[in-house]
């Protein structure tokens, strides 16, 4: 009674003990795709039957005899050392070759400069998020990625992390055989990729595009894979949290900090805020991770109030009316120059002046930096 007409997004697993067949076994499956937020990216069916020739059969029915090229994924060990597509019959690259050549030819992503090399590492690195979103479906790639952060010395976390993994002594051995960047490096081409991606959509001047002879519209910048591994604010606090109470050195700290923000889409603009609240606040005299999180956000709101009131007095802006403007801008968090709010904000002026419309920019600008920067921190003006 529950396969079929009803939606669960909460539900992530189905167990199936029956023989099921073409619509019943496609409404059946279909039971656990809901996407629910960042805690469910996709469902999971445990069948007890073999269902591997009616899944296909069902599959070809509803679509045609390549669907099941498309719909039904490879196998793990296909994923990491690559495969020929049988539908076009492209040979795809595995992981472990994506991320070979990511190390040979960009060892330091700091250290990459020249346009061409920006394209070709947005290209290669592009590659390497889309092998491994697939590759988080997979509990050995779970395991694999675990692995980096065991202690191999360790005997008791090792058996621990075989149990704990289902790995027998030979698996074991094999996982460890498999080499992939380590997660600071990842970090480190996130960082760099989000700088590619932030200088080609508002950094590269006109006269830059005009000079430069790379085409860079064949460069799909894959934003929503890299949303989909975004930390969240509270969790970057509480490694804070952690690495103060293993590291009593706040420039390490600062350091390590600034990798992870700017691997992050959503929190990049918040590095100085965070950093702030680094240097300013004893770390030593907060108990526990709760504290430290609504210690910072006590903070923000502070900077927040003393950042907007600097502003209104920097531009000369109607208090009033600023105020109400920015609220709002976080609320929903982005700045809109749709509507009269923003002229509400401006110094009189007549809109014939020449310098009216440089005025309202730069003020947009520096207000759309404010509201990335305090989004999501609470607080009034």
């Amino acid at each position: 009674m529950f396969l079929t007409g009803f939606d669960a997004p909460t539900l992530n697993t189905l167990f199936v003990d029956k023989n099921l067949r073409y619509h019943g076994l496609m409404q059946a499956y279909s039971r656990t795709n809901r996407i629910y937020d960042a805690t469910k990216t996709f469902g999971n069916i445990v069948t007890f039957r073999n269902l591997e020739d009616a899944t296909v059969e069902a599959i070809t029915l509803f679509g045609d005899n390549n669907t099941k090229n498309v719909v039904l994924e490879k196998s793990y060990d296909e994923y990491m050392d690559g495969f020929t597509d049988p539908t076009s019959g492209e040979a795809r690259r595995g992981y472990l070759e994506i991320t070979k050549e990511l190390e040979q030819k960009f060892p330091n992503p700091d250290e990459i400069e020249r346009e061409k090399d920006k394209k070709e590492f947005a290209k290669l690195f592009g590659e390497y998020l889309r092998a491994e979103s697939v590759l988080q479906n997979y509990d050995e790639f779970s395991a694999l990625k675990a692995l980096q952060d065991l202690d191999i010395d360790d005997n008791e976390a090792v058996e621990e992390f075989k149990s704990k993994h289902y790995l027998d002594d030979e698996k074991f051995e094999n996982l460890k055989n498999e080499k992939i960047p380590s997660e600071r490096l990842i970090q480190d081409y996130k960082s760099t990729y989000n700088d590619i991606r932030e200088w080609i959509r508002t950094q590269k001047t006109s006269n830059e595009k005009e000079s430069s002879n790379i085409d860079w519209n064949d460069i799909v910048f894959e934003v929503d894979l890299l949303k989909s591994q975004e930390i969240n604010l509270d969790y970057i606090l509480e490694l804070i949290f952690e690495h103060n109470k293993k590291v009593k050195d706040k420039v390490a700290l600062v350091e390590e900090v600034r990798r992870l923000i700017r691997a992050s889409l959503g929190n990049r603009a918040k590095e100085s805020l965070i950093v702030d609240f680094i240097n300013q606040t004893n770390l030593d005299d907060i108990g526990d991770k709760a504290s430290i999180i609504d210690g910072f956000y006590k903070f923000a709101q502070t900077e927040q109030k003393k950042e907007a009131n600097e502003l209104i007095v920097e531009e000369n802006l109607n208090e009033e009316a600023t105020k109400r403007y920015m609220m709002t801008s976080l609320k929903r968090e982005y700045a809109s120059e749709n509507g009269t709010e923003l002229n509400s904000i401006l110094p009189k002026m007549s809109p014939l002046n020449s310098q009216y419309l440089t005025k309202k920019q730069s003020v947009f600008q520096k207000i759309a930096l404010f509201v990335e920067k305090f989004k999501g921190v609470g607080g009034k003006l």
